[in-house]
């Protein structure tokens, strides 16, 4: 099947074709500026299938409203009438099709128009009204907020919040390009005389997202991610927000605890899973020796030599485990047990430690205790 997308240096066609380009039994049709409406005209008269993007929404001119959003539309829309096939498209307009003013009004009649070819030419046509999009390769400082204070954060800019109050419905793009798959793969009904139902949504205020954002931005310093990753738009959030982080700046030095053992180092922790650290241990060291009343850990040695023991407080019998980079095991650590890590190598040890909860030094649950 042949797919033109129009608009496909767009946000959202960018997104799309990235995608496309992926699947097998697709080729793609790509128009955009500085492309004519002759060079138009020899992709439709290839195409099985259009995903209309393309569109005006920040002109110079308020003109280019007409041009860019029904010009275009009407233009394309005759074209793939002239072909005398039935030709499915999809449109992308914009919940700002429900309001008074020039973009609005402009996108309002470029639906109407598809609406019109769909009951002339009876192709199958999928109109949708899309939100406050966002994700990787938005452009900042231009129509999405989330793309703006991403910029901002990533690259120490204030964030510039007028109403914190005021309620955001958001879109990810990666739900939209999933939806246009969704369509190619005939999983979505075509809508002819009304809208297809966004796929999922969230909402927010200006003042949780742009205190969200900051926080991503903190924690490459901090090393805390202080939001549940599992919580769907703060992951989506914490995808964009890195999408922007500048590309020369993406390693933060980890704070390295060094002394005669090797060194000590956290990675990453977060009140939602934990902390995990990082250790070199040199021949003949033992760390450790301690236990904990409720802190649960996980030690992974990923290179070198090294015996994990553990005893029981309220026992004498001492466990051994023989791991080794070459053998990599992953060694749960109990409450209530005494434990440590010897190097029993010719090579440094490399340990990955993983703890279910984040070391505060005032209350460290860490009683000394000889395995």
């Amino acid at each position: 099947m042949k797919i033109l997308i129009t608009g496909s240096n767009g946000f959202v066609g960018k997104n799309l074709a990235a995608n496309l380009s992926l699947c097998a039994g697709w080729d793609l049709l790509l128009f955009d500026l500085p492309q004519t409406v002759e060079d138009l005209q020899s992709l439709v008269a290839q195409t099985d299938f259009v995903f209309h993007l393309a569109g005006v929404n920040r002109p110079r001119n308020p003109d280019e409203f007409q041009s860019g959003n029904i010009g275009l539309t009407g233009i394309l829309l005759n074209m793939l009438e002239g072909e005398n096939r039935k030709i499915p498209l999809v449109l992308s307009s914009s919940t700002q099709a429900e309001l008074d003013n020039p973009y609005g009004i402009s996108k309002k009649q470029a639906e109407e128009l598809v609406f019109d070819y769909g009951r002339k030419t009876g192709a199958p046509i999928y109109v949708y009204r899309f939100p406050n999009v966002f994700g990787k390769w938005c452009k900042p400082n231009y129509n999405s907020v989330v793309a703006t204070f991403c910029h901002n954060a990533a690259n120490n800019i204030p964030l510039r919040i007028d109403d914190p109050g005021k309620e955001m419905i958001l879109l990810y793009i990666d739900d939209i390009v999933d939806e246009f798959l969704e369509i190619l793969n005939d999983k979505i009904s075509p809508c002819y005389g009304s809208f297809v139902r966004n796929p999922q949504t969230s909402k927010v205020t200006l003042g949780e997202l742009a205190d969200t954002i900051a926080s991503f931005a903190r924690s490459r310093r901090t090393l805390t991610l202080d939001y549940n990753m599992n919580n769907r738009l703060a992951k989506q959030l914490y995808a964009t927000f890195l999408s922007y982080a500048v590309q020369d700046d993406l390693a933060v030095a980890a704070d390295m605890k060094c002394d005669e053992r090797g060194f000590f180092a956290e990675l990453i922790r977060s009140p939602f899973f934990g902390q995990v650290s990082v250790s070199r241990t040199k021949p003949g060291v033992t760390r450790g020796n301690h236990w904990h009343n409720t802190k649960v850990e996980k030690f992974v040695v990923i290179e070198g030599e090294a015996i994990i023991s553990l005893r029981r407080i309220d026992s004498d019998e001492v466990v051994e485990y023989h791991v080794s980079g070459n053998d990599i095991r992953i060694v749960d650590i109990p409450p209530g047990c005494t434990h440590n890590i010897k190097n029993t190598g010719s090579t440094d040890v490399l340990t990955i430690f993983w703890s279910n909860e984040i070391f505060d030094p005032k209350k460290p649950d860490t009683q000394i205790n000889e395995v």
